[in-house]
């Protein structure tokens, strides 16, 4: 099966004004980071909060009258759920998501909010997927890949028609690969504006399943990533035989990169990002050299990650650069030894988040006490500072 650039032009016109055209916009703080000249285009900002809108109403129009009433089912873990439900909502058409267990609330809650029923059934994607046709047989509903189905590649593509009309002298695009359908459709539609443009995909190193396949090996996928939506074991047949031939290379990436690309998005360009939103900026903050002075495009692909999980990203990155810091000190348990030790951080400028004593650990004295002092700091430089004086003033620590 092929997908074609007139394909994605036409999914363009079946499409227009049923969805957002999101904005693309230059960063200087990213380029700054990066050495980069980078775009993004916003994808986050769709109403259900990702790309995947385009290839769900395109797929969703091209149904049957028939097709409509019997309604459709799909596999995922959350995005392209939504996308699904939203726009099946907005045509009459009965919408049925079988989404793997532990799946964002996030992502469940706004699924259900557009009139979908949600199944959560299955340890992940696959099982998902095999729940799925269980329904379509016993209930003849049309199943509807998240991304192994023409339709939803060629609606994809759109999104890089919007890109390099917004963008024209983009080097490289960088996009997340789960199951290919945004790879593939953006490399066709890409390619055939500018023939030059060089495509990079992104992967997740829990579920490197392109990469693997480029290289005729089995995948070895599994484990709780923070880029869920890209948590796919095997990519798609039809994406991968699309997008193989035009792909310069595809870079995976640790959680680390992850977390950071997600930090970064929060804290540099006042923007949300979902764990698999952030693929390309993570593969431009873990390979710096190899885009280095290009123009490069990332597509924030989603920006549905819940609430709780940003927090504890945003935290993690403030440990990453220590402007969160723990001084573990071993000082005698008696009055006025934890006001000594909060003057000097407090004269030095740190804020103390937290204090735990531990008076039960068995390495420490019976009339002692190991006093953990969460300090948040400006910087390394900062901790260091702080850990010094306290060093000074004769104060065992270990800093973490």
């Amino acid at each position: 099966m092929t997908v074609t650039f007139a394909d994605i032009q036409a999914a363009q016109t079946r499409i227009a004004g049923q969805v957002d055209r999101t904005p693309v916009r230059h960063s200087r703080r990213l380029s700054q980071l990066t050495g980069a000249e980078v775009w993004v285009k916003y994808d986050n900002l769709h109403f259900t909060g990702s790309f995947k809108e385009r290839g769900a109403l395109n797929r969703l129009s091209q149904l049957t009258p028939d097709e409509r009433r019997r309604g459709v089912v799909a596999a995922s873990a959350g995005n392209h759920a939504q996308a699904l439900a939203y726009h099946g909502g907005r045509l009459g058409i009965p919408v049925t998501i079988v989404m793997p267990e532990g799946t964002p609330f996030t992502k469940a809650d706004g699924t259900r909010s557009h009139g979908a029923t949600v199944v959560i059934k299955g340890a992940d994607f696959t099982a998902s997927t095999q729940e799925a046709h269980r329904l379509r047989d016993e209930h003849g509903f049309v199943f509807i890949s998240a991304f192994d189905d023409a339709g939803i590649v060629a609606g994809q593509g759109v999104c890089a028609i919007e890109f390099l009309e917004d963008a024209p002298d983009l080097d490289a695009l960088i996009i997340p690969i789960g199951g290919g359908g945004l790879i593939a459709g953006c490399a066709i539609a890409a390619r055939a504006m500018k023939p030059d443009i060089r495509i990079f995909g992104v992967e997740a190193a829990m579920y490197p399943s392109f990469a693997a396949r480029r290289r005729g090996e089995a995948p070895k996928c599994g484990g709780a990533t923070i880029a869920e939506g890209i948590a796919i074991k095997a990519v798609g047949d039809i994406p991968f035989a699309l997008a193989d031939p035009l792909v310069e290379d595809v870079m995976v990436c640790e959680e680390a990169d992850f977390e950071k690309a997600v930090a970064f998005y929060a804290t540099l360009e006042k923007t949300v990002a979902e764990g698999a939103g952030a693929g390309g900026l993570a593969a431009l903050l873990a390979y710096p050299d190899r885009f280095r002075g290009l123009k490069v495009g990332l597509v924030l692909c989603g920006g549905n990650i819940d609430a709780r999980m940003l927090a504890v990203v945003l935290n993690r990155e403030m440990v990453r650069e220590r402007r969160l810091i723990v001084y573990r000190i071993l000082g005698d348990d008696r009055p006025g030894m934890l006001s000594a030790m909060a003057a000097v951080i407090g004269g030095l400028g740190g804020n103390i988040i937290d204090v735990v004593h531990n008076r039960l650990a068995l390495d420490v004295p019976a009339k002692g006490a190991e006093f953990d002092i969460m300090v948040e700091t400006r910087d390394s430089a900062h901790a260091d500072e702080i850990g010094q004086a306290l060093k000074d003033q004769g104060y065992a620590l270990r800093m973490g």
